[in-house]
């Protein structure tokens, strides 16, 4: 059997038991296509309200796209069902675009690494909206080279369903010697958004997830949490954790939690912008895109991971498109961290959902499980980091040449 043959049969395998395990796992890993997305949009559908436009919503507006196409395709198979398969139809496209022929090592391992971390993570990857953008950001960032238009495009759509591979078209115009090409498209795309938005009545709620995401508090799962989760386990009494029943997330609660959460916002936008100048520098040293990109792109998602109060298990599918394209341009030097990846979206899986009601009740083990995951989130970064400095200039090759 070929190598394309391989993937492929690995790529429905993994699919299957993935979207079989949202219908066995515990603490309803389906949960938000079931209670959120269908309800929103029969809503839409209906004439009884457009989150987004009628009102001001946490995702961007085109995150209602998905769950309207889920509604079509539902009919007697259910909504769940047609979620799984809006986005196991959606990997297949950008999966096809990676594998190509399947001739190339770099291609290769990317895809076997895309198929391992899915399994690892499980159903929270797919029954998400997550689930949806990270095809798109996988086919953009193998466009950008060859075809950057197309590929910000794709980008730029993806951050209007959910506004994670914002990093990744940062990452893009830093990076890119076509740089004016790819920003360009992605202002005009996200111009026809806002037109579109517009045009609907929905003006005045047009940027409200930007401000529903500020006002959040600190989420359990979040790695700035930790400290807060282990005074909880060992029984401080001014340490609680507490569902917020506006965003249904879990939320922690101790002195200073307040203060933090007022700081993380900032902190983030100071991380982001110091990785951003850090790859401006060394694009302008003469840094080339293959061994800029990567790096930088990955340091960007992680950043909107690590530095982040908010801490959804879904956001480990983030880090795929940036490993993804490392894995392709240099799959000798990726593989640790590609494989550091998977480790850590399988204990995001053990954590959620299979013993996510441990982590409720604050037991020691769970949490400890949590805080080795985003320990190990924390070191992927660092390495990202470190690599993104360590890319080589012609002015640096230069001076060193003479």
């Amino acid at each position: 059997m070929s190598k394309r043959a391989v993937l492929w049969t690995g790529f429905l395998l993994v699919h299957l038991v993935v979207a079989s395990a949202g219908f066995v796992f515990p603490n309803q890993p389906m949960g938000d296509v079931t209670f959120v997305y269908e309800p929103w949009a029969a809503r839409a559908l209906a004439g009884d309200g457009i989150m987004g436009v009628d009102q001001t919503w946490v995702y961007p507006q085109l995150a209602l796209v998905p769950m309207l196409a889920a509604q079509a395709l539902a009919g007697s198979v259910g909504y769940e069902v047609a979620w799984a398969l809006l986005v196991t139809a959606s990997d297949a496209l950008a999966f096809a675009l990676l594998v190509g022929a399947g001739r190339s090592r770099g291609r290769v391992a990317a895809a076997g690494f895309w198929l391992l971390f899915a399994l690892a993570l499980g159903p929270v990857g797919m029954y998400r909206l997550d689930g949806v953008t990270v095809p798109l950001a996988v086919a953009g960032v193998l466009w950008l080279v060859g075809r950057p238009r197309v590929a910000s495009v794709a980008l730029a759509v993806a951050m209007w369903i959910k506004v994670w591979p914002a990093a990744l078209l940062a990452a893009a115009v830093v990076a890119s010697h076509r740089r004016v090409t790819v920003f360009v498209a992605a202002f005009a795309t996200s111009a026809a958004v806002l037109l579109a938005i517009v045009a609907f009545g929905g003006g005045a709620h047009a940027f409200g997830f930007i401000a529903g995401q500020t006002g959040r508090g600190l989420q359990i799962e979040a790695p700035v949490s930790g400290w807060v989760m282990w005074q909880v386990v060992t029984g401080a009494p001014d340490a609680a954790i507490a569902y917020d029943v506006d965003l249904l997330t879990f939320q922690v609660q101790a002195v200073g939690v307040d203060l933090v959460s007022i700081l993380m916002t900032p902190l983030l936008v100071l991380v982001v912008g110091a990785l951003v100048i850090l790859g401006a520098v060394k694009a302008w040293r003469g840094a080339t895109f293959a061994a800029l990109f990567p790096p930088l792109a990955l340091a960007l998602v992680l950043a909107l991971i690590v530095v982040n109060k908010v801490g959804s298990p879904q956001f480990l599918t983030w880090v795929i498109a940036p490993i993804v394209i490392g894995l392709v341009l240099d799959p000798r030097r990726w593989w640790r961290p590609g494989a550091l990846a998977v480790l850590a979206a399988g204990l995001t899986q053990v954590v959620y959902p299979l013993v996510y009601d441990g982590v409720l009740v604050a037991q020691p083990l769970p949490v400890a499980l949590l805080t080795l995951r985003n320990v190990l989130l924390v070191v992927l970064f660092v390495w990202a980091v470190v690599r993104t400095v360590r890319v080589r200039t012609s002015v640096a090759v230069t001076a060193t040449a003479s």
